[in-house]
């Protein structure tokens, strides 16, 4: 949503990551599991609305207002943690119903219930981003911002609902993350490289006006391929040639593709 704005966020590991330690202290401080969780993606909306806010209404680069809340999150999260790793509950233990919506046992089969509420999602931001006025002016405003501005529309609202959207779904993101690692670390910001990635490879692009739900996660398949690589044997250094390759064709196949639309 961001990215189809023409803006860029470099701050979704850091505000993820934070989301979940805050979350995970919470619950040893005594807080239920359930208000942990809301409070969670509720780190994450908060943190993005703050960088949207910077770039819709105060007129700050995305680039420069994504990297301070990047900051702000890592910092923010080793001071309420005091630096220490949060470790979220196990499934066996009080509190740990959460993991079922990673993956849940029924009758002694493994139901995949975090793929399942990723495809879900996944359609809900597709209908939003095609199929409603809010998602059209996301898209309008990656095209030609002046343009939707002159027409009336107000921009910073629309801009700022794409930051917010993202936040929320960083939040989400935390809790997958525990979900399936149970512990959290301060400092951390991986994820932020492969997201974008994912997205433009899925082809979103990045100078916004295009994007695509479906294509983003198909794109993130890029980065589950890099680990069956590794699997079957190669040593890294034919990782990096592989991917090299799979990264060229896809970026191909996307420009034959464009060419043939246009």
């Amino acid at each position: 949503f961001v990215i189809a704005t023409g803006e860029i966020d470099f701050s979704i590991g850091p505000v993820m990551f934070c989301a979940a330690l805050i979350g995970g202290k919470l619950f040893v401080d005594g807080v239920p599991m359930g208000a942990c969780l809301i409070i969670t993606i509720l780190v994450g909306l908060d943190s993005d609305f703050f960088s949207g806010f910077l770039v819709a209404y105060m007129g700050l680069p995305s680039f420069i207002s994504s990297m301070a809340v990047m900051m702000l999150s890592k910092g923010i999260g080793s001071v309420f943690t005091k630096t220490q790793a949060m470790s979220w509950p196990q499934s066996s233990g009080e509190g740990g119903w959460y993991k079922n919506l990673i993956k849940m046992n029924v009758g002694g089969t493994d139901i995949p219930t975090g793929l399942i509420i990723l495809l879900i999602v996944a359609v809900i931001c597709g209908i939003i981003l095609n199929n409603t006025k809010a998602g059209r002016y996301i898209l309008c405003l990656g095209s030609n911002q002046e343009a939707v501005r002159l027409s009336g529309v107000d921009v910073k609202k629309w801009k700022l609902l794409a930051f917010v959207i993202c936040g929320t779904l960083a939040g989400f993101a935390a809790i997958a993350y525990v979900g399936s690692y149970t512990i959290v670390s301060p400092g951390l910001e991986n994820f932020n490289n492969d997201a974008i990635a994912s997205c433009v490879m899925g082809g979103t692009s990045m100078s916004g006006g295009v994007a695509s739900i479906g294509g983003s996660i198909i794109g993130d398949d890029y980065f589950l391929l890099q680990e069956g690589i590794l699997a079957m044997g190669f040593q890294k250094d034919y990782q990096y040639v592989i991917t090299g390759i799979i990264v060229l064709v896809a970026v191909f196949a996307d420009v034959r593709s464009r060419r043939k639309k246009n």
